[in-house]
């Protein structure tokens, strides 16, 4: 009530109110992770984030939205869900008009200004500006794959393409267009979908005034100034910038003709 905090970090210059809360201050500063998930590598500073993460095994959702089916294993990740219904953008970038949903996107969008890339790799010479993805990274050195899937033998090196992957089983699609009824399994999906609707191109050809709404689209288009056809028929020597101009000439090999007419017999392959 007094506001007292008597308990200093002899390491930085915070204080507490209570001595639990500079023991788990310290582990900051020690990374000591005493709490051991008994399921996997994973290992934690305060007991209750280990709680949090055993749900990540067993699949419970304790946290439920009240306007749509989906649940949570974490409360925060259903707060962040929330926004989704609400629109709000409460994180705000101070040197651009850009505001964002969640923190971590703010702090991700923040290292494009800065160019900074803190987290770097100890066994080859990447650095990354988040320190989720040197994790994911140093999993191309170890190999492992902690996460697994309960409908199939698939298993992966993070719970969030775990999350991904569950949905091709499941068919859940959250992430939900305001502007019509389509929906989709994972956000980037969303994201490229809206472009749709803003007429949004960033993905902008640095040889002519071309823009685009997908990289992918943009990368198809840099071959008609490369000249490179990665796609070449296995029955003659021809090749192909797009992977469907390739399916369509090689109905030139084997005469099939998907293409039928509805008013005669006549089809075609294209």
């Amino acid at each position: 009530h007094t506001g007292e905090k008597p308990f200093k970090c002899k390491q930085c210059p915070k204080a507490f109110a209570y001595n639990s809360y500079l023991r788990y201050h310290t582990r900051t500063h020690t990374g000591e992770k005493p709490f051991k998930c008994k399921q996997c590598p994973q290992a934690f500073t305060r007991n209750s984030n280990l709680q949090s993460h055993n749900r990540t095994h067993t699949g419970k959702k304790p946290f439920k939205c009240k306007q749509c089916p989906q649940a949570f294993a974490q409360n925060y990740h259903l707060t962040k869900h929330n926004r989704t219904h609400t629109g709000e953008k409460p994180f705000k970038c101070k040197l651009c008009p850009q505001a964002f949903a969640q923190n971590s996107d703010l702090r991700k969008h923040n290292q494009m200004h800065t160019g900074e890339k803190p987290f770097k790799c100890k066994q080859c010479p990447q650095a990354f500006t988040q320190g989720y993805v040197l994790r994911r990274h140093n999993l191309i050195h170890t190999g492992e794959k902690p996460f697994k899937c309960k409908h199939c033998p698939q298993a992966f090196a993070e719970d969030s393409i775990l999350r991904n992957h569950t949905r091709m089983h499941t068919g859940e699609k959250p992430f939900k267009c305001r502007l019509c009824p389509q929906a989709f399994a994972q956000r980037s999906y969303l994201s490229k979908h809206n472009r749709v609707h803003t007429g949004e191109k960033p993905f902008k050809c640095k040889l002519c005034p071309r823009a685009f709404a997908q990289s992918s689209a943009l990368r198809m288009h840099n071959r008609i100034h490369t000249g490179e056809k990665p796609f070449k028929c296995n029955q003659c020597t021809q090749a192909f910038a797009l992977n469907s101009h390739l399916k369509g000439h090689t109905r030139v090999h084997t005469g099939e003709k998907p293409f039928k007419c509805k008013q005669c017999p006549q089809a075609f392959a294209r």
